[in-house]
């Protein structure tokens, strides 16, 4: 883990950008004896991102605040993730957690991009800065894995292929820049019901398990333009979000007509990725799909970025 710690007095205060995911590649597997759904994934980290601020109370117990998306209806309580982010940082040093974090958010809420992970990895690093808790990068993995299949690769950004459940990653080099345009929706789409519906759909014979990422890994470890990626990128679980979430369909339709050169379900959705050819044809296509409508919010984002722990 690297980063200065900050002066342990109450106070104190120590900030984080944590970045969103997206997967270009998301095969989904059957489901295990242990309930998770196998996956064979490719996870990319983007610059839309939200910063977790971590500061000494100077009394005992772990306050949540929350500013931007989700303010006023995500759960500030010991049911968020980087409330138990904090407390399994506490545990691990054996000291009593007197920490208030302030979430500010931009990462949509229950979007598929893993923007509640996110902050749990940025509480992670936060906090084991805040109180001086000396940390591996092995030990912050395995604190991470056991919060959520998706916050171990939300700490160290970048590109990796994901097995398991998500959490066994393997780096990937990519080399180059892609530009993307993220479309937000009214709607909400949690991540059990969206793998609920690709088990219903499957046992009527829609879809199928995409397990071989290697064409995708060679396009970014070979820096492939914008045009050849849009040919491979794969979602198992862009069917089953569809099927939940109609509106979708239109949405990415619309966006193929303006321009884009893909239409890609982040995760299980419902924000849909649009793919540019490069940063000048994402600023005008975002321009673009405002103008139609049909979207709550639309944002520009490129990728790979480094996680907090990088």
């Amino acid at each position: 883990m690297s980063g200065q710690t900050a002066p342990a007095q109450p106070g104190a205060s120590i900030s984080v950008d944590v970045p969103a995911k997206i997967n270009p590649h998301l095969g989904v597997g059957d489901p295990r004896a242990d309930g998770y759904h196998a996956l064979s994934t490719v996870y990319q980290a983007i610059s839309l991102h939200d910063t977790v601020t971590a500061e000494r109370r100077g009394e005992p117990g772990i306050a949540i605040t929350v500013s931007g998306e989700g303010a006023g209806t995500l759960p500030t309580g010991e049911e968020n993730l980087a409330h138990k982010a904090a407390k399994l940082v506490a545990l691990y040093a054996g000291i009593e957690p007197d920490v208030r974090l302030h979430l500010n958010k931009r990462i949509p809420v229950a979007g598929g991009l893993a923007g509640g992970s996110a902050d749990a990895a940025g509480t992670l690093v936060a906090c084991a800065r805040l109180w001086q808790v000396e940390i591996g990068d092995a030990e912050l993995h395995r604190l991470a894995a056991g919060l959520g299949s998706d916050v171990p690769f939300c700490l160290k950004g970048g590109t990796a292929i994901g097995a398991g459940r998500g959490e066994e990653l393997t780096p990937v080099q990519a080399k180059g820049t892609w530009h993307w345009v993220v479309a937000t929706t009214d709607t909400q789409i949690s991540t059990p019901e969206c793998y609920k519906e690709v088990d219903r759909l499957r046992e009527d014979g829609i879809g199928r398990y995409s397990s071989d990422v290697d064409p995708i890994v060679r396009a970014f470890e070979g820096g492939a333009g914008a045009e050849e990626l849009a040919r491979l990128l794969i979602n198992d679980m862009e069917a089953a979000a569809v099927s939940l979430r109609p509106q979708l369909a239109s949405l990415m339709h619309g966006g193929l007509e303006e321009g884009a050169l893909a239409a890609h379900v982040s995760g299980s959705g419902p924000t849909v990725l649009f793919l540019a050819t490069d940063v000048k044809h994402a600023v005008a296509l975002a321009r673009r799909i405002r103008m139609r409508g049909g979207a709550k919010s639309v944002h520009l984002a490129r990728g790979p970025v480094n996680g907090p722990a990088a």
